[in-house]
Formats: structure tokens, sequence, C-alpha cells
């Protein structure tokens, strides 16, 4: 009776649900429907004009990539770069981001990789706290039962404090230095070809070197997230990392064309609790850059 006792009240003792680091990345339809009346509730919408027209969540704002990119200017300018941190504040401000704001990021249809591209910078931005993913977009809130607007949300600019950018953006010669070293592993975002060196990325003008970054494992985007703009399961996502060799208390260094793909291999990374840095300048100046490349076709 006192053995039947004590595992009752090991059973009470425990809790209901165990929070994963997951769970604090992506929020349900249901959530986001319950707070669709707070002011503080801030939602983007990524994607196009068309898509943003055709329906939206009520209250959403049309985000695209460009606006919380830095400039591309010049022939020889990367695309999709961190901008400088009081243009990124002032750009989330006028999005009505203030410094109370819980945000929610959802795609139209250009892929999960957009959304998770938006999240990344917020979480540079030192907002990752407060920023969501909802998943699936569009398709999981009508399938919720959630009403479609098409009306163009009316946006009060935000009260934005100057950002505590954290250092979550590196550069080649990190890249470089840190290749195999203990405690780091750069992963490849890319679809499995390009890191064979079966298909280059880049333009017909700009074309990419054929390969990876010598040393780097793959972990495509698309092995970690679902068609249907969500993240895979996690034991999916963990064999994943496992296969590349990244062990627990790791930083995932990644990298994929330009610095879009590999936003939604390191949310994935997030989603395990793994550290995750950023190349930004991706295979795209690598390239440029005549770094070191592999092949494995």
């Amino acid at each position: 009776m006192r053995a039947l006792f004590a595992v009752l009240l090991l059973m009470l003792a425990q809790p209901v649900w165990a929070a994963t680091p997951r769970d604090d990345l992506v929020v349900s339809p249901a959530w986001v429907a319950k707070r669709l009346g707070d002011p503080d509730l801030v939602i983007l919408q990524v994607g196009d004009k068309a898509g943003y027209e055709a329906g939206h969540i009520p209250g959403a704002r049309l985000l695209a990539l460009s606006d919380i990119a830095a400039p591309s200017t010049g022939p020889d300018a990367l695309i999709l770069q961190m901008p400088a941190p009081e243009a990124l504040r002032a750009r989330l401000a006028a999005f009505g981001v203030s410094d109370k704001s819980k945000i929610v990021i959802y795609p139209t249809r250009e892929g999960i990789q957009s959304a998770t591209r938006v999240v990344f910078t917020l979480d540079a931005a030192g907002l990752g706290k407060r920023t969501f993913l909802l998943e699936a977009g569009m398709s999981a809130w009508t399938a919720s039962g959630g009403k479609a607007s098409t009306e163009v949300a009316a946006v009060t600019p935000g009260k934005l404090s100057p950002l505590k950018m954290r250092p979550l953006v590196v550069d080649a010669a990190f890249v470089r230095e840190h290749t195999g070293k203990r405690g780091f592993v750069v992963v490849d975002a890319r679809v499995p070809d390009f890191y064979s060196g079966v298909r280059a990325g880049g333009s017909p003008a700009k074309p990419h070197k054929s390969g990876h970054i010598a040393g780097a494992q793959s972990v495509p985007f698309t092995s970690v997230t679902t068609p249907d703009f969500k993240l895979a399961p996690a034991d999916e996502i963990a064999a994943k990392f496992k296969a590349a060799g990244v062990k627990s208390g790791d930083t995932v260094v990644a990298y994929c064309h330009v610095g879009q793909q590999a936003s939604a291999t390191i949310f994935a990374a997030r989603s395990l609790g793994l550290k995750v840095l950023l190349y930004d300048g991706s295979f795209e100046e690598w390239s440029r850059l005549d770094g070191a490349v592999e092949t494995s076709k």
C-alpha cells in the first residue's frame, strides 16, 4: 500500500507536459486567435502583395524580406544581408513593433524559409523571446476556422528602443577558422544536389562553385521542415543533426545560397536547444572569395 501511495505521489509531482525549446518558437492558430485583440500583438505575413490581398489573418501586416535586409547596391553586392541595427530598428518600428510586442510570423506561399529568415533577424535583434512562428501559416489558420481578411491593416508605428543585437552572424573568416573545430559543426542547408555538386547555384552571369564548403556537413532545410510550412517531427530533426555529427552543446554554423534556406535549418536546430550561427554571405560569398570547396558526386 505504501509503495502504491509513493508511486501516486511521484505521478502527481510530474508536470502534465514538459516544455521544450520548440514550444518557445512556434504557436498554434488557437494561440493567435485568443490574442487577436491584444494591442501588443504584431502579426507579420511574409510574402508578396498578391498573396496578402488574397487573404490574411485579420490585422496582419505584409512584410517582404527586402524590408528587413540591407540595401543590395553595386555590381558585387550580396543579397539578403543583415541591415545596420538602427536601420533595422526603424523598419521594425514602422511595422508597429514596440518594446512589449509579441510578434507572430507566417509565410504566404514562398516557403517556410522566408518566415524563418524573419524570425532569425528578429532573434539577432534581441527580440527572439517574443517572436514566434505560426506553423503552416494561412492554411492552418483557415483550417482551424479562422477568417481571412482582405483589408489592409492600419499600422501605428511602434516605440522600439535601440536594439541589443546578438552576435549570431559570422563571416567567411570565422567559417574558415571553425570548420572542423571542436564544438562547432558547419552545415550546408541547401538541397543535396547543390551540396554534392551535381548542380551549381547562382545566376548565369555569376554562377556559384560546384560542391560545398570543405568540411561542411549536409542538413538540408527540406529535411528538417515539411512542404506545408512546418518543422519536421522532433525525432527526425534530431536524427538529421546527429548524422551530421552535431552533439549536445555544439554550435551549428549554417549557410546556404544567400542566407535564407539556412535560417530554416537554424530554426530547426533551435527547436532542439542547439546554439546557432549564420554565415550570412553563404555560398554566394564563399564562391567569390575562392574558398575551399568539396564535391561528393
